[in-house]
């Protein structure tokens, strides 16, 4: 099927562009009358795209830039973007949280061993979602010029359960993490049983193996070949599963669980946590003013608030970062199953996409404003390959 459009510049200058669905011809008729046929990138719903380059897809942005409606401007902008901003956050984001793994292994930051455990298991389970869904997933479908070879490596559904296996892990992990400090400032009694190293280990290691095995169902419901055409699958489907009621079922599940599910424990938690706080800190101050130790600082009430400092800063940035993934799954889902309430233009599902993968590695920002030895320790590790040289100036 082909569109014909044409345009005037203020050049006088003809634009006959002829829209197919696998590609886009731009032809310029001119004052001297030679005619010059361009390829321009045409994008599919998977983030597919095809032509010369970043340049092409410029050109045809400013060219068309008028004549679309607002929604394919925002989402072709943001295709764009996605060529620059994905490159860049896998650039950041693996070193990133390699180095967080390596410190916060050393367990010398000033945190508890059962803070740690959660927080490495976090840095691991985000960088798995880096290799498994920016690397192997969205990279490859923004700048590859041919990939349909990679409908003929037969590894989707495999790719599919890790991947998702991955990114339950990273979600359920900071909702075990949001637990373990809920128990920890507003349960005494329950502290010293529940936080701890084994504890931690038995929990890390419970939400792993359901994980891997929730999501072992991909390996027989999706085919081993990709699905490069459109998302938010990623591997084949039948059509008899696709539009299935049972295939939908599963589907919205999926999407409900995490991390929608996910999002109701982490609210609360906060919310009861916030509750305890405002409470307790009312009355250690009325005992401190009986005591007349007005001038003294309380050490206690110094680390239960850089405590909750790390804690609502990383819930709050899951919370955001996921939201938008999780309310056009959802949306799309059901959209499927014939209950569409919410239209949502593409570009939202960019924009999420962009913002899940954000998530995966802001946590070591968080870390760096909220940990003063964090800081120290990454410094360190920042200077050390240049330390010889310096010793080398300074001799």
């Amino acid at each position: 099927m082909y569109w014909n459009l044409a345009m005037m510049d203020c050049n006088n200058t003809t634009l006959d562009l002829n829209i197919g669905v696998n590609d886009c011809y731009v032809t310029t008729t001119g004052w001297n009358g030679l005619t010059m046929l361009q390829t321009v990138r045409t994008f599919d719903g998977n983030g597919k795209t095809m032509g010369r380059g970043f340049i092409e897809m410029l050109n045809y942005l400013s060219a068309t830039f008028y004549r679309k409606p607002l929604r394919s401007r925002i989402r072709m902008a943001l295709r764009m973007m996605q060529f620059i901003y994905y490159p860049i956050l896998a650039i950041i984001a693996v070193p990133t949280n390699i180095v967080t793994i390596v410190i916060l292994s050393q367990k010398k930051c000033g945190l508890s061993r059962c803070v740690s455990h959660y927080l490495v298991a976090m840095a691991i389970s985000d960088l798995l979602v880096i290799i498994f869904e920016l690397i192997l997933r969205h990279i490859p479908f923004v700048y590859l010029e041919q990939h349909h070879f990679l409908e003929g490596i037969p590894v989707c559904n495999i790719h599919a359960v890790l991947l998702y296996a991955a990114t339950d892990c990273s979600v359920w992990f900071t909702v075990t993490f949001t637990f373990d400090r809920f128990v920890a400032i507003c349960c005494p009694n329950l502290r010293s049983k529940y936080c701890n190293v084994k504890t931690a280990a038995v929990v890390l290691a419970t939400v792993t193996g359901l994980s891997c095995l929730k999501n072992i169902f991909w390996y027989f419901l999706f085919s081993h070949r990709y699905y490069v055409r459109s998302r938010p699958w990623l591997c084949w489907v039948k059509n008899v599963l696709k539009f299935s009621s049972v295939w939908g079922a599963i589907e919205f599940c999926h999407y409900v669980l995490t991390p929608g599910v996910a999002f109701i424990p982490i609210l609360l938690l906060n919310v009861l946590t916030v509750r305890h706080i405002a409470v307790t800190n009312r009355s250690r101050r009325r005992l401190h003013q009986q005591s007349n130790k007005k001038g003294t600082k309380d050490p206690e009430m110094k680390s239960r608030k850089n405590s909750i400092i790390l804690l609502f800063l990383i819930s709050g940035n899951f919370v955001l970062l996921w939201s938008a993934s999780m309310v056009y799954s959802i949306n799309w889902r059901m959209k499927h199953l014939g209950y569409e309430s919410v239209y949502l233009p593409l570009f939202v599902m960019e924009m999420a996409y962009m913002l899940q993968m954000l998530s995966c590695c802001t946590n070591t920002v968080i870390y760096v404003i909220t940990h003063p030895k964090f800081r120290e320790h990454l410094k360190n590790i920042v200077y050390y390959p240049f330390t010889p040289i310096v010793k080398c100036i300074k001799h």
